[in-house]
């Protein structure tokens, strides 16, 4: 027999007190999973279950699953193994899988991992009853669940995740995401705006709006509404100061769009728009359907016509076939547009993928040296422009403490950092920066209020 390992045993519940079943949820991967665990977390809390952040303690545990990348699908598989001793020594604890390592793939899923009771596929929540029995006591409709957990609790009552579209159309050489979440399905409008009107209501004050391809909302609704209509609605929302969405892909990025993040007050002046790479040749392997010079005008037309705008992108280095030639392109792309956040990650084969077919003959040095290249040269871009803030002052919203610190986001989304003592958690502060490095901003606060300023941020 195994013996108990000490921090594997629940703590014992105070006399007289009837004992509450807890739940852990344990995500990885992009916001979509995350406001998936979001609902997951709200389903067990209504029916009396309470969050735990340790597994030991747990009677329900979700793995919430990624497999863009073979790094996050090793990284599940390593918290499925270490799942399987605390199983073993407390058998009556009930393991679930959920998110794209699930889809079509249960059977081989529960040879793999035998010890996990319940594998449901990306928004199945329904399924959930099966490992919490006390669900189908819950009079609850599941699609008007709020989506503010995060693993951390971190601003989970000040800012929330949204899905307004799922899938994707789109069908990029090296993306498993359209084989596992299928493809787009957009929630209507009434839909969306009802549960945001419920966030606000709980003292959410911003809300991003998320999809695989988020700026192609709408076109399978009655009407064909687009994602600038549901922008304009949900900035009437009483209680929503601000308003975020991701991830958007260049096809999509309409003039009309662009117009109501320029014009609408509550619309953040960030955009992430992937570019993936910086040659038209890998591009056209890619599968990304535009051109360098196609992208390289979007973005000057944002530029142009949102001011104060920030601009995020993705980066695959390594793909199939990219010499070094077509990485110096990407790398001089980089260079020229000056983009305020870059995620970079190296190529994996993903399974069912067009790439997957052909050779992956760009060795993991390479591709790790290729890696390196971007962040280096994006370091120095972002530590040239956060010096240039130093002095300035940004409008952030607090959504809670990392490291003994105040933490929150300017609205074109930088990272900044300062200390003071209270309670400034929902808090929109002023900070004037004191310190950058390419990553994060430091300041003081010197002014606070409970409601945003109106318009583009200002700097001064």
């Amino acid at each position: 027999m195994i013996p108990l390992n000490p921090r594997l045993a629940r703590a014992p519940e105070p006399a007289g007190v009837q004992a509450a079943k807890r739940y852990c949820i344990w995500t990885i991967g992009c916001q979509m999973n995350e406001a998936e665990s979001a609902k997951a977390a709200a389903m067990l809390s209504q029916a009396g279950y309470l969050q735990t952040h340790l597994e030991e303690e747990a009677d329900v545990i979700i793995v919430n699953s990624c497999v863009v990348r073979q790094a996050a699908e090793d990284k599940v598989a390593g918290k499925l193994g270490s799942l399987a001793r605390l199983k073993r020594v407390r058998p009556d604890v009930r393991i679930a899988l959920t998110g794209c390592m699930v889809t079509g793939q249960e059977q081989a899923l529960a040879e793999r991992f035998p010890h996990v009771d319940l594998f449901y596929g990306p928004s199945q929540f329904e399924r959930l009853v099966e490992i919490a029995p006390e669900l189908a006591h819950v009079d609850t409709d599941l699609a008007e669940l709020p989506h503010f957990y995060q693993p951390d609790a971190a601003g989970s009552d000040v800012t929330a995740f949204v899905p307004i579209i799922y899938g994707c159309n789109f069908v990029c050489s090296y993306c498993i995401v359209p084989y596992r979440r299928g493809r787009e399905r957009s929630r209507p409008m009434a839909e969306v705006i009802a549960e945001v009107e419920r966030l606000a209501e709980r003292g959410v004050k911003e809300v991003t709006l998320l999809g695989q391809t988020v700026n192609a909302y709408g076109h399978d609704l009655p009407g064909s509404p687009d994602l600038a209509d549901l922008l304009t609605a949900v900035n009437e929302i009483p209680g929503i100061e601000r308003i975020r969405f991701l991830t958007s892909h260049p096809k999509y990025m309409s003039d009309r769009i662009v117009q109501a993040v320029a014009t609408l007050p509550k619309a953040c002046e960030h955009i992430n728009l992937p570019v993936q790479a910086g040659d038209d040749e890998v591009l056209r392997r890619m599968r990304r359907t535009y051109t360098v010079d196609f992208y390289r005008e979007r973005i000057a037309y944002i530029r142009e016509t949102i001011p104060g705008v920030t601009v995020s992108t993705d980066i695959i280095v390594g793909f199939p076939g990219e010499t070094e030639e077509q990485f110096q392109r990407t790398l001089d792309l980089l260079a020229e547009l000056r983009l305020d956040k870059v995620h970079v990650a190296m190529y994996s084969p993903r399974p069912r993928t067009l790439s997957a077919r052909w050779e992956d003959d760009i060795p993991w040095d390479e591709k790790r040296r290729r890696h390196q290249a971007v962040e280096k040269l994006q370091a120095q871009i972002l530590g040239e422009r956060n010096r240039g803030y130093l002095g300035a002052t940004f409008e952030i919203l607090v959504d809670g403490m990392a490291k003994g610190r105040w933490r929150g986001r300017t609205r074109g989304n930088d990272l900044v950092f300062f200390e003071a003592p209270g309670d400034w958690k929902g808090k929109f502060v002023d900070v004037r920066i004191t310190e950058a490095s390419p990553w994060y901003l430091l300041g003081e606060p010197v002014a606070v209020r409970d409601h945003a300023r109106a318009g583009v941020e200002r700097v001064v």
